[in-house]
């Protein structure tokens, strides 16, 4: 325990939205320099997810997207009360209150949050993973692109050599999951096929090129009231995505995707399968639930109470994608700016036990979702105080999606360069982030 004369320490895990937003509030100017905050990221930067889709097909380079910790944190650390560290957590010894990490050491804390955020999962078949690769990290986005730019190589190569079953498969893109980033991956490959490879090949036509976005449930964009996903069901179907919806995935191999639909079992070849249809809490969340002596939710999340912390541990808390949160009775989903609600009343919590005050409990205010198609082609769904639910769709909701994305983005370098990017691109349909740094991945292949 912290000494009469030292102040609390608090040890943050994970820089995403949930932890960034809980230094702010620690080490902030009201905060008043009453707690010793050490965060901890296996990662050098903090990545704005919202945007990863494009960095995976090539509209924005990951710099656009990204910022280093240290410099986004350059004022709080300033202030003198909080340590940054680069280093993978190994273990959370609950009992002796220390946070392990893969180099040994250990570090003591007071207060605890953790905020490591998720992981991709693919429903207890993870042997598909090398075949049909999620999007959650910067790794995973360069993985996408090499192969969804590798894809369009091997076909003029498989072309040249006459070889037309080859073609056709390099030139058939799957996507699964029909959620925010399914649609949003969906409908950027279409636009990377018919508007800038087009004079680029000389014995293949990137505009024939076949994307298909396969959905398991009977609509994409679930989370969305109905009139808004049969809205994008339309302008997918506009751009020129397939959709193939109450379809449930069956087996990812190297040579394509087994599906069972209502017209029973079908089988897509492709070289390029991307998998967007879900995540599961951080690996961490275990260790907490061990040491805690509590059990996960099926989504191997932890179950938080009221004020975010876990039952009978007031000193640790859990927020964003590993919280298993309820708001008025209500789940809490996993999107960013729960998270950052969550990371900002966390710190307050952290706050208030220090100077002797009460809690108070997590309340969720929803905002809305968003959801971008293709080009000038979105879907937006808005909470608005006092009018209630408000929902529109096609270019208005574009360029409203392009503003909140804007806006939330973190450093006003990366809101230039996005901008910038986003007007040349829409006027060009170039994408010059298309240069990758190794040779075009290949999918594996079976032995």
């Amino acid at each position: 325990m912290a000494s009469a004369m030292a102040p609390p320490r608090v040890v943050i895990i994970g820089c995403g939205f949930g932890g960034l937003e809980a230094v702010r509030v620690l080490c902030g100017a009201r905060a008043r320099a009453c707690v010793e905050v050490t965060l901890i990221d296996r990662t050098n930067h903090h990545l704005f997810q919202p945007l990863l889709y494009q960095v995976a097909t090539a509209g924005l380079a990951a710099p656009a997207v990204s910022a280093p910790i240290r410099h986004v944190l350059r004022k709080e650390m300033q202030r003198g009360r909080l340590t940054v560290l680069q280093s993978e957590v190994t273990g959370i010894d609950v009992a002796a209150r220390t946070v392990q990490l893969d180099g040994g050491a250990a570090i003591a804390f007071d207060h605890l949050i953790v905020s490591a955020g998720a992981v991709n999962q693919w429903f207890g078949h993870d042997e598909w993973a090398p075949f049909a690769p999620g999007l959650k990290t910067l790794a995973d986005a360069f993985d996408i692109r090499a192969r969804v730019v590798g894809a369009f190589e091997r076909a003029e190569l498989a072309k040249s050599a006459g070889d037309d079953a080859e073609r056709e498969a390099c030139m058939r893109f799957v996507v699964i999951g029909g959620g925010p980033t399914g649609v949003e991956l969906a409908g950027t490959l279409v636009e990377i096929a018919r508007h800038t490879l087009p004079d680029e090949f000389r014995h293949i036509d990137s505009r024939t090129a076949q994307v298909i976005l396969v959905e398991g449930s009977e609509r994409v964009l679930g989370a969305f009231v109905p009139e808004l996903s049969a809205s994008a069901m339309r302008q997918l179907d506009k751009l020129g995505v397939q959709v193939r919806t109450n379809c449930k995935v069956s087996a990812i191999d190297a040579d394509g995707v087994s599906m069972a639909t209502p017209d029973g079992d079908q089988r897509l070849t492709s070289r390029t399968v991307l998998w967007a249809a879900g995540v599961a809490a951080s690996p961490l969340a275990r260790l907490v639930a061990q040491g805690c002596g509590i059990v996960l939710d099926r989504a191997g999340r932890v179950p938080v109470q009221g004020d975010l912390s876990v039952a009978g541990f007031a000193s640790i808390s859990v927020v964003g994608d590993m919280a298993a949160a309820l708001s008025d009775g209500k789940p809490v989903p996993g999107v960013s700016p729960a998270a950052k609600q969550m990371g900002r009343c966390a710190a307050a919590n952290i706050l208030a036990r220090v100077r002797g005050q009460p809690t108070r409990s997590f309340h969720y205010a929803d905002y809305g979702s968003l959801a971008t198609i293709g080009r000038s082609a979105a879907v937006v769904q808005l909470e608005v105080p006092l009018l209630g639910r408000l929902c529109f769709s096609g270019l208005a909701a574009w360029l409203f999606w392009l503003f909140a994305h804007l806006y939330f983005l973190v450093g006003f370098r990366n809101r230039i360069v996005v901008l910038f990017d986003w007007g040349w691109s829409y006027f060009s349909f170039a994408r010059h982030a298309r240069v990758v740094a190794a040779p075009n991945s290949q999918t594996p292949r079976s032995p």
